[in-house]
């Protein structure tokens, strides 16, 4: 019997009984800690043969401490948390699920966007403090929304916003132009997004800043930006700064540096909080997302222990 080791929280917590499923093909689910403390994890790691990792690191300290683990399937798509050179130098294969969230995410994203649009969470509070003046706000089919980031989840929100009619511009520089046009976005550079857009949306891959001083100072009058992709996409001084000078209007995340030890982020001052709506990393978190993810990092996993090549390789081993 092979010993998996699963550290992401959710794990088999939706409609699909993944534990069950990993005992039926004869493979025993430990549980660990999703921070991946080396201490904690120290003896599990030890008779682990598969770990299902959540978004805690994955260092080579960790498999120094695995003498007999095959492959670490992420439980999402990203693996910039995982020492993917350590894994491979170790012949350890790294799976990931991509797709598993996209759909959960693109409906994160535009109800972000609604919400920012209408000050639904700015009403709330203020109708519980007997404060029922309207705010006016517009309508979603009559701005123009920029994505940065067209993979699975940018595309999934244009074709959302197709159905609101809004005109929809796409940034990616890994995208041919005809590309992005067939899948039913305006093909644009940064610069002509950022000059352009009511509405900016993010999905791209960390590592980077996108959203700096100069480009916020590029934006029309009354521009919002969501992120549900990764914190350091944005400056979030810069953003801050920018809210409180009235050249942005709002901003909406499902993230912020520090992730949960986010308190300091500037974006949750007290002054801004009007115009700044942030969630708990909500938008991968629904039933059918975890149940992907689960189904996917299992099936990853199963298929290297079978000797198999994986379905969603990240990495070569032999």
């Amino acid at each position: 019997m092979s010993v998996v080791l699963v550290t992401s929280r959710s794990f088999s917590d939706g409609d699909v009984d993944l534990m069950s499923r990993a005992a039926e093909a004869g493979h025993e689910i430990i549980r660990g800690p999703s921070h991946h403390d080396l201490v904690s994890l120290a003896p599990l790691l030890q008779t682990a043969d598969a770990w299902v990792a959540g978004t805690g690191p994955v260092t080579a300290r960790h498999l120094d401490l695995s003498p007999r683990l095959k492959v670490i399937a992420r439980y999402g798509v990203g693996t910039e948390a995982v020492d993917v050179d350590a894994a491979t130098r170790r012949g350890i294969a790294v799976t990931n699920t991509p797709g598993a969230n996209s759909e959960a995410v693109a409906d994160h994203a535009v109800g972000l966007m609604l919400t920012t649009l209408r000050s639904i969470v700015d009403g709330d509070r203020r109708v519980r403090q007997g404060d029922w003046s309207v705010r006016r706000g517009r309508e979603l089919g009559a701005l123009n929304v920029g994505i940065l980031g067209f993979g699975r989840i940018g595309q999934g929100v244009a074709r959302r916003l197709a159905g609101f009619g809004s005109t929809v511009m796409a940034f990616d520089p890994f995208m041919p132009a005809p590309r992005i046009a067939e899948l039913g976005a305006k093909p644009a550079s940064i610069e002509e997004l950022f000059h352009a857009a009511d509405v900016i949306t993010l999905h791209a891959p960390g590592g980077q800043v996108l959203v700096t001083a100069e480009r916020l100072s590029w934006l029309r009058p009354g521009a919002l930006i969501v992120n549900t992709a990764r914190a350091d996409l944005v400056d979030e001084d810069a953003v801050a700064t920018a809210l409180r000078e009235g050249t942005l209007a709002g901003y909406a995340a499902d993230v912020l540096n520090g992730d949960t030890a986010g308190s300091d982020s500037p974006l949750l001052a007290a002054d801004i909080s009007g115009n700044v709506v942030v969630t708990p990393h909500l938008a991968a978190q629904t039933t059918q997302a975890v149940d992907n993810m689960g189904s996917m990092a299992l099936d990853n996993a199963f298929a290297v222990l079978a000797g198999e090549v994986p379905l969603h390789p990240v990495n070569a081993v032999r």
